[in-house]
């Protein structure tokens, strides 16, 4: 069960839950794009068009992780739409098991998000009563409740229940944080034709359109009331009411009367107020509000037909409205920005960013990443989805996506149960998972063949499963230099010991494969979904060798024979 504790040094409060010190080993995988699920438009329609777009097929904990590397400190805005454990899919647990289970779930992938948002950058969560309020307190937990930006209030429902028990819920929250609240505003939303509809010029004036706003303020605690009274042109006397205090001053007030912006009503008898006219507002974009009605960003069942149109035979259970991931955007994006969703769902970030122009990566474990989100993508790309924001964009078509799955686990139990290299791997797909395991950029040179990456311009790694004698070593420490430096990952060396070698060759690091990454992670675990029931038993201890065999991620090529035998690594 979920409760709050007071850390008196830290002077803050926690969150605890069953669990929590439990803290996933995740593999950094490696991304196998998929060219024939891959999609582009077959023209161009501008040189703003976006192509290289992300739309990944995995465990969304595994996928983030897959990103931070590549993207950590470069997006601008996370939308998520996490499961709102609502109990149906933990009909296997009390209510304290199943609770911990979603906040230790939730929390393992908002720590990474947090590295991958941009210090502009800022987090939209749509959450119900649930868990929202707990789910509020763990995200003050990640990213500091200073950095906590508002609870906005979504009108999902537009009638109420009447077999409601208690109260008709009709809303949800969409919980605001930034990276860094200092640095973050969000843009200012459009004038509307409704706001604009309040201004009207009755009496023809040369400024235009205008609306009676009071000539006074409500007078703070520090200002002491002083006596005021003036005389307008007309003969009224005014004086500002009790407690308040005049807006202007009076040579200020005798301008605009003489200017006729003093407004007595139509019949000359109402009390005096400011024509504040739309033509001289200093700032016409207002910010928004906290309150979003249905008539504005949309509603349940306005999303439901937007995903019917595209998949009229198999429409998503609990899709978003596009409008409501057009205010989301707008706020907190640019045009160009990075947009992530880890909780694709129906892919309504990702096509409603693509309107929008920004950039964008999707994660989806569901089989709907390819009955729902690839043909919803695909006809806003070839401009045929009509539906959604897309006459408010003005979106013709364009642009176009990159499909990756996640790579299986780089390291699985042979038949005797010793951990191996998994042989789905081909040389690259290797040399490009230690990279990541070694926090070195993948990036294999034209010209040099030991250079498969590189941290910094003089430090390189290489990556081979041979077996490596001295004088292999000593031709690759002439080739390197003594003014750089290189990782050797190989299967093994032979002719000198560990210690020798570094004495030998400074220039060298050596490590043997996979020994170099056994203690690194969780290998063959593919499944941290929130789906419980999918979660694997708890054990007493840590399993000291590998799960096993994973066989979800396509093969990009075939391994090279004998490159990855049990006898070599």
């Amino acid at each position: 069960m979920a409760t709050l504790r007071n850390t008196v040094s830290k002077q803050k409060l926690e969150l605890t839950w069953i669990g929590k010190e439990k803290r996933p080993q995740l593999e950094p995988r490696i991304l196998l794009e998929d060219p024939a699920r891959s999609y582009h438009a077959k023209q161009r329609f501008s040189d703003a068009d976006i192509f290289d777009n992300r739309l990944i097929f995995g465990d969304n904990l595994l996928a983030l992780k897959a990103l931070e590397q590549e993207f950590a400190g470069k997006v601008k805005c996370v939308f998520i739409d996490p499961p709102y454990n609502t109990g149906s899919a933990f009909t296997h647990y009390d209510d304290g098991v199943e609770h911990s289970i979603w906040l230790g779930l939730i929390r393992d992938r908002l720590e990474i998000i947090r590295r991958l948002l941009a210090e502009d950058g800022s987090l939209w969560i749509t959450i119900d009563d649930n868990e929202a309020h707990y789910l509020k307190v763990l995200c003050d937990e990640i990213f500091g409740r200073l950095n906590f930006v508002s609870n906005a209030i979504w009108q999902k429902k537009y009638t109420v229940s009447n077999d409601s028990k208690w109260l008709a819920e009709t809303h949800d929250h969409v919980l605001i944080y930034a990276r860094n609240k200092e640095g973050w505003r969000p843009n200012r939303l459009g004038r509307t034709a409704e706001m604009d509809s309040r201004y009207r010029n009755p009496d023809h004036h040369p400024k235009g359109a205008w609306k009676a706003t009071p000539l006074y303020a409500k007078r703070t605690g520090s200002e002491k009331e002083q006596a005021f009274e003036f005389v307008f042109k007309n003969g009224v006397v005014w004086t500002p009411p009790k407690g308040t205090s005049p807006r202007f001053p009076a040579d200020t007030l005798r301008k605009m009367d003489n200017n006729n912006e003093i407004w007595f009503g139509s019949d000359g008898k109402a009390n005096p107020s400011r024509k504040t006219f739309l033509s001289e507002l200093k700032i016409s974009d207002p910010p928004a509000p906290t309150i979003w009605l249905h008539t504005e960003v949309g509603q349940n069942h306005e999303a439901r037909e937007e995903v019917k149109a595209i998949n009229p035979d198999d429409a998503f259970a609990t899709p978003k409205p596009e409008r409501l991931l057009q205010r989301v955007l707008q706020l907190a994006t640019n045009p160009g920005d990075l947009v992530l969703d880890s909780f694709a769902g129906s892919g309504t970030t990702g096509a409603v960013a693509h309107k929008m122009g920004r950039r964008w990566i999707m994660v989806e474990l569901g089989e709907h990443c390819h009955t729902h989100i690839i043909p919803r993508l695909q006809k806003v790309i070839d401009g045929q989805d009509p539906g959604g924001v897309t006459v408010a964009t003005g979106w013709k078509g364009g642009g176009g996506f990159r499909y990756y799955s996640l790579a299986p686990s780089l390291i699985i139990n042979d038949r005797w149960g010793n951990p191996v290299i998994n042989p789905e791997y081909n040389h690259a797909q290797l040399s490009e998972a230690l990279c990541k395991l070694e926090a070195f950029t993948y990036a294999p040179s034209e010209t040099r063949w030991w250079q498969h990456g590189h941290s910094s311009e003089r430090d390189f790694i290489v990556v081979t499963t041979q077996n490596l004698s001295a004088d292999q070593l000593q031709a690759l420490a002439d080739e390197v230099g003594e003014e750089q430096s290189l990782l050797v990952c190989c299967a093994a060396y032979h002719g000198v010991t560990a210690a020798k070698a570094s004495e030998r060759w400074p220039n060298l690091t050596l490590k043997k494969i996979p020994k170099m990454v056994l203690s690194r992670c969780e290998w063959g675990h593919d499944d941290y979904s929130l789906n419980v029931a999918n979660l694997p038993m708890a054990q007493e201890e840590p399993v000291a060798a590998p799960a096993g065999k994973s066989t979800r991620a396509k093969k990009q090529a075939a391994p090279q024979p004998g490159l990855f035998g049990e006898d070599e690594a």
